[in-house]
């Protein structure tokens, strides 16, 4: 008999990754690749152009940059200019993926650089000179510094888009395909998506990717098997305080977010709930990089627990903890409620996200529903039940529902017809037919 085969568990050794980046990713606590890491870091390492679907917290920022040092290290360049960018949609986001880097190349003598706005931009174009090997940025930032003929891309060995449909929705089309012509055309392109039925997403790549493999880890109606999806119906925005405020001192959680549609409402929340004794933060796009900066480092080492945020934020936190995400306003579409959740149930974790709904927003979110292919659970707080119940049922006829219309009236109507005696004259012809048929046939 043959001994029962046991299936080794995969490891960052089994990827012909160098002993410098796996010095790096041990010390980091990295104990075996994700299933992102798994399928991307094979194909990139051979220089395949990539398409990847991965969610926030899947391991897909150590998928591109492991795979791109590994090229660096390999491959020493004598040429000048950046080796190799990250384009990504916010500053958190790249201050994020920066701080990863350098984690990453802590064995390595490669230089990692940061450009984002809101930061000097004297000492971004001294980087630039020195010929930063990796650089993290965000589009507008590069764009500015390309009118002033300082970032060289000429030579540029990868560029990464990360969070793809992101940028499309913040309106960063045009500004990611003028810099990616400026780059190397024999480049190594990887496009990283949450999502793979955003239309723009597949435009995108149509026109930066070479002949590329797909990589799928999920698509836009994955169900976020981790995160508990409820709605709590509001009469108005002063009942959604109420239920807001009881949420937040009742529920177990680390950390919460809380989200509104805009820079007013996410500031007007704030007083009343440290009115109420409630460590809150505000984060919008309003606010200077220092004062965001602060907020970002005081929500992670959990100084404040609570951060009221627009949809800014949606895509650049990527903060440990966060296991309580509140809708107060109903986001306006699918892709930002996807977004706006994604901020919970991380990885193994285990998340809870509610929408305050009051009627005018009843319809939205039967919309993101529908969207997303999913039921969420109605909860009710006993102590603040509203009046509002949803909307109404409506009585509809058969041919609205797709049943069969009555016959009944109808045969009534024809009971009643009062026979003339000319009629009766002519019973059997087929221009005239006679009532007795008539209702016999009705009758059968």
């Amino acid at each position: 008999m043959h001994p029962t085969s046991i299936e080794k568990t995969p490891s960052f050794s089994d990827l012909s990754l160098d002993e410098q980046l796996l010095s790096a990713v041990k010390k980091m606590g990295f104990e075996q690749p994700t299933p992102v890491q798994l399928k991307a870091i094979p194909l990139a390492l051979e220089h395949k152009d990539l398409l990847v679907s991965a969610e926030t917290g899947s391991g897909k920022t150590a998928a591109f940059l492991l795979p791109t040092l590994q090229k660096l290290l390999v491959s020493a360049s004598r040429k000048s200019g950046t080796r190799a960018l990250v384009l990504t949609p916010t500053r958190e986001l790249a201050q994020q993926i920066f701080k990863h880097c350098q984690q990453l190349t802590e064995f390595t003598d490669l230089q990692t650089g940061l450009i984002t706005g809101g930061d000097d931009f004297r000492l971004q174009q001294n980087m630039l000179r020195r010929n930063t090997e990796i650089v993290i940025a965000t589009p507008g930032r590069v764009l500015e510094l390309m009118e002033q003929e300082i970032p060289d891309f000429s030579n540029l060995d990868v560029l990464i888009l990360d969070e793809a449909d992101r940028m499309l929705d913040m309106g960063f089309s045009e500004d990611v395909l003028n810099i990616a012509s400026h780059c190397n055309a024999q480049r190594q392109t990887l496009l990283f998506s949450a999502t793979l039925t955003h239309f723009g997403v597949i435009k995108m790549a149509d026109k930066v990717l070479k002949e590329h493999d797909i990589v799928a880890l999920n698509t836009l109606h994955d169900g976020h098997r981790n995160i508990e999806q409820q709605f709590v119906l509001a009469d108005d925005n002063d009942h959604k305080l109420k239920l807001l405020t009881w949420l937040l001192k009742n529920e177990t959680y680390d950390k919460a977010l809380v989200f509104a549609n805009s820079r007013i409402q996410a500031t007007q929340l704030q007083g009343p709930l440290r009115g109420q004794k409630l460590r809150v933060g505000v984060l919008h796009g309003e606010m200077d990089q220092k004062e965001r900066n602060r907020m970002m480092t005081l929500f992670r080492e959990g100084e404040i627990k609570i951060m009221v945020a627009t949809d800014l934020a949606a895509r650049g936190l990527d903060i440990k903890g966060i296991n309580l995400v509140i809708n107060f306003d109903v986001p306006r579409n699918g892709i930002n409620y996807i977004h706006r959740i994604g901020r919970t149930g991380r990885v193994d974790e285990l998340g809870l996200t509610i929408a305050l709904v009051k009627h005018t927003e009843w319809n939205l979110m039967s919309g993101i529903e529908r969207f997303l292919k999913q039921k969420f659970k109605h909860r009710t707080i006993k102590e603040l039940e509203g009046k509002y119940k949803g909307p109404k049922k409506q009585k509809t006829s058969g041919k609205a529902t797709g049943g069969k219309l009555k016959t009944e009236p109808k045969k009534e109507a024809a009971e009643k017809v009062k026979i003339r005696d000319r009629d009766k004259k002519n019973i059997g012809k087929r221009r005239v037919p006679s009532v007795k048929p008539v209702i016999e046939t009705n009758q059968s």
